[in-house]
This record gives structure tokens, C-alpha cells and sequence, in this order.
């Protein structure tokens, strides 16, 4: 049938096994990050170890079949790849978690914050404020223990829902506009 060298068939599976691996783990997020969470740097320890694997079967298969050398110097050779697909990995999933945007802000996040009121609202049901966050302006509906007449500016106090909970900003007796 096939005479194919163990050492060139364990390099062969360390390639398709760990570059399969790996390219599953670009594409979905790093699932198997997920079974054991250690980072290095920020980077998930799982895509480095697949590329160190990938690029070792890669260095071996070189070694074997274009040095001509086999046994423990094509391991050493294949190690010298893994260390340096490693190191590649490392520095492009680095580049990609520094790419990634933040988090959005929530609701809750405005909490304490001032808004506008845009549409009345009367007490105990919605209207709506306008809040500026993160640079630009959201409107969200809001509702109040009072009536709260349009134009107002009022403090965030709580969430109800998808919207917020507010109360007129009131200092030294008077309303502030």
C-alpha cells in the first residue's frame, strides 16, 4: 500500500490537525479558548498553542522531505517552526483583540446622568429624553412620578424596561432649566 515514514505521518497530522484547529478557532471565536481560559498578554493561550502545533508538522514535513534530515533533528526543525508560527499567532491575535470595539453601553450605564426631555411626560407614564452618550445623542422613552413638562432637564434615576426612570433636577428650590 502506502511506505510513508511515522515520523512524516505524525508530522502530517500535527499540520492538518492543529491548522484545522486553529482556522476553526478564527472563525468561531476560540470555543476551545473556552474549556481552559488562560491568556498570555491578552491573547488566549489556545490559538498559540494550535499554531505552535500547525507549524511544527509544517517544519518537520520541510525537514524531512526538503533537508533530508529525519528523526530528532527534524523535530528540532519542526520546534523551530512551532516557536515561530507561535510567535506570528501571538502577534496577529494581539492585533485583533486591540482591533475589537468596547462594549456598548447600557441603560443602566446612564444612571445619574442629565437628559432632555423631548416629548412631556406626564406622571406615571411615558414620554420621552434625549441623552447624550458616548459622543452622540439617544433618545429613550422615560417615565416619572411627576408630570414633567418638555424642554426640562432632568437626572436619570433608574431603568424601567428599555427605558429610563427620571426626576426633575431640582436645586435650592427651583428647577434648573
Amino acid at each position: 500500500m502506502f511506505d510513508i515514514p511515522v515520523e512524516d505521518l505524525v508530522f502530517v497530522v500535527c499540520t492538518l490537525v492543529g491548522g484545522g484547529l486553529l482556522l476553526i478557532t478564527v472563525l468561531v471565536d476560540d470555543i476551545l479558548g473556552a474549556v481552559i481560559h488562560v491568556d498570555i498578554g491578552g491573547v488566549s493561550l489556545m490559538p498559540l498553542l494550535l499554531a505552535f502545533v500547525s507549524m511544527f508538522g509544517v517544519g518537520g514535513l520541510v525537514a524531512t522531505q526538503a533537508l533530508d534530515v529525519h528523526g530528532g533533528q527534524a523535530a528540532i526543525v519542526g520546534s523551530g517552526f512551532g516557536f515561530a508560527g507561535m510567535g506570528i499567532a501571538y502577534l496577529l491575535f494581539g492585533l485583533l483583540q486591540r482591533a475589537e470595539a468596547a462594549e456598548p453601553f447600557s441603560t443602566k450605564d446612564l444612571v445619574g446622568d442629565d437628559a432632555f426631555v423631548a416629548v412631556a411626560i406626564p406622571a406615571g407614564r411615558f414620554g420621552s429624553v434625549l441623552v447624550k452618550k458616548e459622543g452622540q445623542t439617544h433618545e429613550f422613552s422615560a417615565t416619572a412620578s411627576t408630570e414633567i413638562a418638555a424642554g426640562t432637564t432632568v437626572r436619570v434615576i433608574g431603568v424601567a424596561g428599555a427605558g429610563v426612570v427620571v426626576e426633575s433636577i431640582v436645586q435650592g428650590g427651583n428647577e434648573r432649566a
